[in-house]
């Protein structure tokens, strides 16, 4: 049986990983083979981003050789996949190769498209790749003082990063000694300040002890640099100093160039992740449309549901469990602080105050980050 996996990222590395282990015999006796099509030779560790556009860490922190992080036995190629013939089960790849598959994961995951939204990427600071999360700590240390304003585009990777970066930016400015020459204003697309309303009963209150004001139902129309002003749809604006955005992302190019789903985002099945219409073909991380959030942690437990489905029909015809929806959250509450939120499906979050013991141990898990992408964690 010939495994393709399309992504090097969290989802398809630890889905790698997880079919190795899980088909080891296979493997040797040459029943299987578990093949990677990826875009690139290097891993990052997509999260620290946020700790490099605070100056936290540094930006080869946050790379390793993808090759380095798989299993012996699985076939990587750097070579981007640009063509899906489904009909065929075939892929084709950037430098004219074509690949055979039995199986096919898809987890090309998701990017930030700020172009979505006029002046928005000529006019704030944001986080999503190291040049930007660069060109954020920059921008921070240049700044003296004024209006900073958050604005939320959705959907967007990583749930929980606006109320992060907002946290983070009031200990920051604080720790600068300059905090009483900042105005801190957030706003968000819907009429709270998370999409969980747990979450935003816990994140509210915490706003309002800080002196972060907040506006809810506000969806970015437009930028306009000169005058230093954000619009919303609804007709309001936010005049900024300095405009911290969340862009509104997009999935990969190739999903959409070869038509898979609007948006870049594949329609999946809920439970058993199978594209919808084709049984051989599964989607993971930020690549699915499913209505949860776009995390790592979402990717991780996605990746172990279906290796463990992908190896029992190997071994036994058929899967043999659900995901559940399960999604892991940090929330950091600023420089030293932080909660987390855990949900499914089923069960909505609860977050707790936040305590240094949960930052610190956030911050251990970035270090543990790679034992995790190797699936032993």
């Amino acid at each position: 049986m010939k495994i393709l996996i399309i992504g090097g990222g969290m989802g398809g590395t630890i889905l790698a990983n997880n079919l190795a282990r899980r088909l080891t015999p296979e493997l040797r006796s040459g029943k299987v083979r578990i093949t990677m099509l990826t875009a690139s030779d290097k891993h990052m560790y997509q999260p620290g981003l946020l700790y490099l556009a605070f100056g936290r860490v540094t930006p080869d922190e946050l790379y390793k050789d993808q090759a380095s992080l798989l299993e012996p036995g699985i076939a990587l190629h750097v070579d981007p996949a640009e063509e899906f013939l489904l009909d065929d089960n075939k892929v084709k790849t950037k430098s004219g190769k074509s690949f055979d598959y039995d199986v096919l994961a898809i987890a090309t995951g998701s990017r930030a498209a700020p172009e979505l939204i006029p002046g928005l990427a000529e006019n704030s600071q944001t986080f999503y790749t190291e040049e930007t999360a660069l060109a954020m700590f920059r921008a921070l240390r240049e700044f003296q003082g004024g209006r900073v304003v958050v604005a939320v585009g959705v959907p967007h990777k990583c749930p929980m990063a606006p109320l992060e970066i907002t946290f983070m930016l009031h200990d920051y400015f604080k720790d600068r000694g300059i905090l009483d020459k900042v105005k801190l204003h957030y706003t968000y697309p819907i009429g709270r300040v998370h999409s969980l309303e747990n979450v935003a009963k816990w994140a509210a209150p915490e706003m309002t002890r800080l002196g972060i004001t907040y506006e809810t139902l506000f969806n970015i129309k437009e930028v306009d640099g000169k005058a230093k002003v954000v619009r919303s749809e609804e007709g309001t604006e936010a005049p900024f100093d300095l405009l911290i955005s969340i862009p509104a992302h997009r999935g990969m190019e190739v999903i959409e160039k070869n038509n898979l789903g609007t948006g870049g985002f594949i329609p999946t099945h809920r439970h058993q992740l199978n594209m919808e219409g084709r049984k051989n073909v599964y989607v993971l991380g930020d690549t699915t449309n499913l209505p949860i959030s776009k995390a790592g942690s979402t990717a991780h437990f996605e990746a172990e549901a279906l290796g463990e489905n992908i190896a029992a029909i190997v071994k036994l015809g058929a899967p043999v469990r659900d995901y559940d929806g399960k999604v892991f959250c940090f929330i950091e509450a600023g420089k030293d602080r932080a909660t987390y939120a855990m949900f499914d499906y089923l069960n909505p979050p609860d977050p707790k105050p936040p305590t240094k013991a949960v930052h610190w141990f956030k911050m251990a898990y970035n270090k543990l980050y790679w034992t995790s992408a190797r699936g032993l964690l």
